[in-house]
């Protein structure tokens, strides 16, 4: 069985790069700092809107020692924009005076010191790690693979931290940061939520929910 699934996901792998060959962040960032930053602001928002907020945030405060040092309500008004500014401004604060105060002003290339910074969770931290770094850490587990990896029939659970284990369990390691990048983009393009476009779908058959009702 375990096999089987394992075939699957080499499958699925294969379609997509086909059709996506260069999968790449969304979020515009110039290093490791901007992308922490971003992908804090992009929790539960459009990248689109994030990039728009971003340059901005960035050209004023482009450093941590400089948005550690930056007057909150300023961050606020820079990005007020975005689902949820207030806490996020909190957390983008938080964690840039934490990276002054514990890691010399640098991004820690470890996802145990990622997560324990102000605003940062595991799909942050592999998002990060992932991109700058090419550190596969884990698998991002944002909205768009939640929905896909419960379509195609790959996990069952309901909650991102169980389904990253699911994943990791049949996806292989090396394959971990192109396989949340593939699932993103097709989820973006033909996979979309309470529309899928099964007919245009490459992965139909391979997905036990192609041309069905999708519950989301």
């Amino acid at each position: 069985m375990a096999m089987a699934v394992k075939t699957k996901v080499s499958k699925i792998i294969a379609v997509l790069h086909e059709l996506y060959p260069n999968p790449t962040c969304a979020l515009f960032h110039h290093n490791a700092f901007e992308l922490l930053v971003a992908t804090i602001l992009s929790a539960q928002a459009n990248d689109k809107t994030i990039n728009t907020v971003t340059p901005e945030l960035f050209a004023k405060f482009p450093t941590p020692a400089a948005m550690a040092a930056a007057p909150l309500a300023e961050i606020e008004h820079l990005v007020s924009r975005v689902n949820f500014f207030h806490n996020k401004s909190k957390n983008i604060s938080a964690m840039s005076k934490a990276l002054v105060e514990k890691y010399h002003g640098e991004v820690p290339q470890s996802i145990e010191a990622l997560i324990k910074l102000p605003g940062v969770a595991r799909k942050t931290a592999n998002v990060v790690l992932g991109t700058v770094w090419d550190i596969k850490s884990g698998i991002v587990v944002d909205t768009h693979v939640m929905r896909l990896s419960q379509l195609l029939g790959l996990s069952t659970a309901s909650e991102a931290p169980k389904i990253e284990r699911d994943l990791m369990a049949i996806v292989p390691q090396d394959d971990w940061i192109l396989f949340s990048n593939l699932l993103i983009y097709h989820g973006r393009q033909i996979c979309i939520a309470r529309r899928p476009l099964c007919k245009n779908c490459g992965l139909n058959k391979l997905c036990p929910s192609a041309f069905r009702a999708v519950p989301f």
